[in-house]
């Protein structure tokens, strides 16, 4: 079994910074990509940034620039620095991973229970 368990996040004002993260745990041979997704009330769950396991790096255009995404292979963790946050930024934001497990032929892809970011004055 595989968990994601992502904690950081909280009420922000703009311009501020949260920094997320999210540890695997489990029984994982090995770990590909990894990433953060949001969904904002409304709106679709949509693509934060993504971070391959050799550790090129995609972003979303609506943070280029103030968010970086890095992992720390060792621990098992990913992060999610925001800085400059707008209101818009505001959603629960998703870790997401592709992970082998002992028994997998293929990696699975997993998803973290979520974490409710705010941007607000």
């Amino acid at each position: 079994q595989v968990q994601l368990m992502e904690s950081g996040g909280g009420l922000v004002q703009p311009g501020g910074s949260l920094r997320l993260s999210c540890a695997a745990s489990g029984s994982i041979v090995s770990i590909n990509d990894m990433g953060w997704y949001r969904q904002a009330p409304g709106k679709e769950r949509e693509l934060v940034a993504l971070i391959t396991s050799g550790g090129s790096t995609n972003y979303a255009d609506s943070v280029k620039g103030r968010f970086t995404i890095s992992r720390d292979n060792a621990k098992k963790t990913v992060y999610l620095q925001m800085n400059s946050l707008k209101p818009e930024d505001t959603a629960v934001y998703y870790c997401n991973s592709a992970i082998k497990t002992y028994g997998d032929f293929f990696p699975g892809t997993y998803w973290g229970q979520g974490t409710r970011v705010t941007v607000s004055s």
